[in-house]
């Protein structure tokens, strides 16, 4: 398992860099612009969002010092691409369904083979729990507990933690104000703590400084 944990706006900008990629390769990698209308699209998405440029650039950056990104400069504008499947070694259906359940949450083995279309095509059932089964292995995916009243198990990416299931049996949408003002708070936080990080080293040198100079008064 990889040792780094997304939000919930990191994870729809590496799934709609996947998606792209398997699914129209002719336009990929993706402009700023192709990128942030490919977050915000209505289909295929759970929850649906409208992030703003900076939002998704913000995201980009983020996904670049965990490795898991890069930006081309070659053409007139920047593009994005993912490196997710060199970082773990992911073969085309694996990231086919890490993908899908990036972009649309906890889903089941039949409705993981029935929206992987555009990206890989499974011969049966027993082929997708086969991958994720691999996935599982590689600590990527889990199998969630079976919920009241469903026949099937759905799965669920660990790349943003584990997964909280609903009690209720729903799905778990997050609101994108919501979305937007928690990555705020991440940031800020982490912000406050360097900011105390470096008034302690501060302090440190100001008693270091005045030792030293005390020896010559």
């Amino acid at each position: 398992m990889i040792d780094i944990e997304l939000n919930e706006i990191e994870t729809r900008v590496l799934g709609c860099l996947m998606e792209k990629e398997m699914a129209t390769p002719e336009y990929y990698p993706l402009s700023l612009n192709a990128l942030l209308n490919a977050c915000n699209q209505k289909s295929n998405r759970n929850p649906v969002v409208s992030f703003d440029e900076q939002t998704v650039v913000m995201a980009l950056d983020d996904l670049k010092e965990k490795h898991l990104a890069w930006q081309s400069d070659s053409g007139r504008v920047p593009k994005y691409a993912h490196m997710i499947d060199k970082k773990c070694n992911l073969i085309g259906r694996e990231s086919a369904l890490l993908c899908l359940l990036l972009l649309r949450g906890p889903q089941t083995v039949g409705e993981l083979r029935g929206r992987s279309e555009r990206m890989y095509t499974f011969d049966d059932l027993s082929e997708v729990e086969e991958t994720l089964q691999r996935l599982d292995d590689m600590g990527l995916v889990l199998k969630l507990a079976k919920l009241p009243g469903r026949k099937e198990s759905r799965f669920a990416h660990l790349l943003s933690g584990k997964p909280e299931q609903p009690e209720d049996g729903g799905s778990a949408v997050t609101e994108p104000a919501t979305v937007k003002v928690r990555v705020g708070n991440e940031k800020i936080t982490a912000l406050e703590e360097e900011v105390n990080r470096l008034r302690e080293e501060l302090e440190e040198l100001k008693e270091s400084f005045n030792e030293f100079r005390s020896q010559f008064d």
